[in-house]
C-alpha cells in the first residue's frame, strides 16, 4: 500500500518531534497503534460528574440546588481561565484584553441568565426544609468567585467602601480584614463572625492574600490604567470592561437578591440565610458600592451604582 505524500509529511514532523526530544518514535507509534479510540463519556468522565450530586435530605429538589450550584463552579473556572491568559499574556494588547473580557461577560450572562432555575424552578417548601442540612455551608464559602474579584480590580476596591480612603495604602493582609463580603458575613444578632466565614478564612486566606499580591500590576483595573496612560485603550475594550463591572457587581448579585426575597423575606422579620449572612444589607450594589473599574464611570453614575436595576427587581 503506497503513502499518500501527506502522510509522508507528517512523519517526518513526528520524527522531526521526537528526535528533538530525545524519543523514539517508533515505540509511540507503537502505543497509538494499540490504543482504544476515545469516547464521549470517557473525554469528560460522564460517569464521574453524574455521580457527584449527593443530597443531604429526601426532598427532590435539593439535586436541582447541587447541580446548579456545580454549574455554577464551572463557570467561575472558566471565568478564572480567561482571568491567568489576560495576567500572563506578555504583552497584553487590547485586543487580545477586549476578547478575553468578551469571553468573561459571556460566561455571567449565562449564569445571570439561568439563575431562574433557583428563583422559579425550586417549591418554597421543599427549600425552606433541605437548607436547614446544609449547615452553616452558604454560596458566600465559593472561593473561585473571590479569586475572580481579585483578578478584576485592585485590591483597596475590594474593600468596604467606608474603609477604602483610609486603608488606600496599608498593606494587602490589613485591607484584606477589611473587605467587603466579611461586613455580609455576621450574625444578625450578635455582629460576631459566622461559622461560614471562619470555615471560609481558614481554608482561603493565604490563597486570596497570595493571589492579590501577585496581581498587584496585572490585575485587570490595573492593565487597564497602564493602557490609559500609554494611550493603548480603545472604547471596545472600556465597553467590555464596563459591562464586566455591571455583570459582577450588579446583575450578579441582584439576582441572588431576587433569590433572596423571594425564599427568605417573611414579614415582619426575615429568615436568616443559610450562613447566617445579612443578606439585606450584603446583596444590594447600592450599599457596597463595590466598583471594578472607576475612570470609566461618571461620579453621577457612581453616587446612583445599582439603584435603578434594585429598584426594577424590587417591582417584580
Amino acid at each position: 500500500m503506497s503513502i499518500s505524500p501527506e502522510i509522508e509529511n507528517r512523519l517526518a514532523l513526528l520524527q522531526e518531534k521526537y528526535e528533538a526530544m530525545g524519543q523514539d518514535m517508533v515505540s509511540y507509534l507503537d502505543g497509538l497503534l494499540h490504543a482504544d479510540f476515545i469516547t464521549y463519556w470517557d473525554y469528560i468522565h460522564l460517569d464521574t460528574l453524574l455521580s457527584l450530586q449527593n443530597p443531604r435530605t429526601p426532598f427532590p429538589d435539593e439535586e436541582i440546588f447541587i447541580m446548579y450550584h456545580q454549574i455554577t463552579e464551572l463557570y467561575f473556572k472558566l471565568v478564572l481561565h480567561e482571568c491567568k491568559q489576560i495576567a500572563e499574556k506578555k504583552p497584553v494588547t487590547a485586543v487580545f484584553f477586549a476578547a478575553r473580557v468578551g469571553r468573561i461577560n459571556r460566561y455571567f450572562e449565562a449564569l445571570i441568565k439561568s439563575f431562574d432555575i433557583m428563583v422559579d424552578g425550586m417549591e418554597k417548601e421543599q427549600f425552606l426544609k433541605f437548607r436547614m442540612s446544609l449547615l452553616p455551608s452558604s454560596g458566600f464559602q465559593s472561593g473561585q468567585y473571590r479569586m475572580i474579584e481579585i483578578y478584576a480590580t485592585d485590591f483597596i476596591n475590594l474593600v468596604d467602601k467606608d474603609k477604602r480612603e483610609e486603608l488606600r495604602s496599608a498593606p494587602i493582609e490589613e485591607q484584606f480584614d477589611h473587605l467587603y463580603w466579611k461586613f455580609g458575613a455576621t450574625e444578625l444578632s450578635t455582629g460576631k463572625k459566622t461559622l461560614t466565614l471562619k470555615q471560609f478564612e481558614n481554608k482561603y486566606s493565604k490563597t486570596l492574600i497570595e493571589l492579590a499580591r501577585s496581581h498587584v500590576q496585572n490585575n485587570f483595573n490595573a492593565l487597564l490604567q497602564q493602557m490609559q496612560y500609554e494611550q493603548g485603550s480603545t472604547p471596545e475594550l472600556e465597553s467590555e470592561l464596563r459591562q464586566l463591572d455591571v455583570n459582577v457587581n450588579v446583575n450578579w448579585p441582584l439576582v441572588h437578591y431576587k433569590s433572596a426575597v423571594r425564599y427568605l423575606e417573611r414579614k415582619p422579620e426575615e429568615i436568616k440565610a443559610t450562613g447566617g449572612t445579612n443578606w439585606q444589607k450584603y446583596l444590594p450594589p447600592r450599599f457596597q458600592k463595590r466598583i471594578f473599574y472607576p475612570s470609566l464611570w461618571t461620579q453621577e453614575q457612581e453616587e446612583n451604582w445599582g439603584r435603578s436595576w434594585v429598584e426594577d427587581v424590587l417591582k417584580l
